[in-house]
């Protein structure tokens, strides 16, 4: 088993690896105490039967550069084959602006091939390569050096199987024709809008009971304050005031460090000093906003006039559908998304791409009367009315 912790090295292997049609990467980081993720090792595979084919990555060795790997990422004749990559992406994308194309989601394309809703690896690496996985190492500090074997025999298991697991399923999609579908899941992973975390919408985030415009423009202002600071200082947003505490500062208004001392919710670091004045600050920019520049809350979901009867149909034709094409109901239509078709509304995923192949025409003539349910043995079908 190698340990990659020099330019040289990374470059040798990536060098290899792009002569293949794909490389599998996985990586282990933390995020506790810091707002964006710590990469503390990547896992490297591609298929080969000289046994060099896997390697462990050290990306915290003293001179290392990650710009090889980069490359390889940019490389457009290799797949990039991850497991839930969304967390591995957003570490690249902050770290170097670069987001892996091809890209191969196993997690989505397990969804894709009726393993079920957000399928973990365990379970695709039990159900397709028989194996089982040691996972006495998962809670590890994985920014300890030097790794023990077990770690090190762990990490590297998370990207031998998953070659194993992407060719069984790339071939199960292509066999099947959906391939395709796989490919427009991706976008939202390759867009980089996914991975960028803006403080001017970070209120949106915060759950609160009270849609007043004077109220959420001051809870707009405060997780402004705190997702700027969070990020400018790489520390979590909670460490510097959790939701709770910033309902209750919208809620009281405080005007002094005096009025922050009573907070309940507050933590003591932030009432005074950089946060406190933050705090501050915020609060007096809220109040001063004017009414048409305050935040106002979507409501078309909640005044949607639903057709109960139709949206349980819809219910029933959705799990008629995803079992009949062997796909997970949850990748087609949330239970939002039916009950916005059954009050009229159009402009839903269920109703685009491949899911409107797969329910989307037909959730619309039953929407529109044209057909009806029945049933069939022991299936529920659609019948022309």
């Amino acid at each position: 088993m190698k340990t990659i912790t020099t330019t040289q090295d990374l470059a040798a292997f990536c060098h290899e690896a792009a002569k293949r049609a794909y490389v599998t990467v996985d990586t282990e980081f933390l995020r506790e105490r810091t707002y964006y993720s710590k990469l503390c090792l990547v896992q490297l595979a591609y298929q080969d039967d000289s046994g060099a084919d896997a390697v462990l990555l050290d990306p915290l060795a003293d001179g290392l550069s990650l710009e090889p790997l980069y490359d390889l990422f940019k490389d457009h004749g290799v797949v990039k084959v991850f497991h839930a990559a969304r967390q591995d992406l957003e570490i690249f994308y902050v770290d170097a602006g670069v987001i892996p194309e091809p890209l191969f989601d196993t997690q989505v394309a397990a969804m894709v091939c009726g393993f079920g809703e957000q399928a973990g690896y365990e379970t695709l690496v039990r159900k397709i390569t028989k194996s089982d996985l040691d996972k006495s190492s998962r809670f590890t500090d994985w920014s300890r050096r030097p790794l023990t074997d077990a770690q090190a025999k762990y990490a590297l298991a998370d990207v031998t199987h998953l070659r194993d697991i992407y060719e069984y399923l790339s071939a199960r999609l292509a066999k099947s024709g959906r391939s395709k579908w796989v490919t427009e899941e991706m976008a939202v992973l390759e867009d980089p809008a996914t991975y960028q975390a803006d403080p001017d919408n970070a209120w949106k985030r915060v759950k609160t009971r009270t849609q007043s415009g004077k109220f959420l423009a001051i809870v707009r202002e405060l997780a402004r304050f705190r997702e700027t600071y969070a990020q400018e200082r790489n520390v979590p947003r909670n460490r510097v005031f959790k939701d709770d505490a910033l309902v209750e500062l919208a809620s009281t208004k405080p005007q002094s460090e005096k009025d922050l001392s009573r907070s309940r919710l507050l933590l003591r670091e932030a009432r005074k000093g950089d946060i406190a004045e933050g705090i501050l600050a915020a609060v007096k920019a809220g109040q001063a906003v004017k009414p048409d520049d305050m935040p106002q809350v979507d409501n078309n979901r909640a005044k949607l006039q639903v057709n109960p009867a139709l949206a349980d149909m819809l219910r029933v034709l959705l799990k008629a559908k995803t079992d009949d094409a062997e796909v997970a109901p949850k990748l087609i239509a949330s239970s939002a998304d039916l009950d916005a078709l059954a009050a009229g509304q159009r402009d839903v995923v269920a109703l685009k791409g491949w899911r409107r192949e797969v329910f989307g025409n037909d959730a619309l003539q039953l929407c529109e009367g044209q057909v009806g349910l029945a049933v069939k043995g022991q299936k529920v079908v659609t019948v022309a009315l």
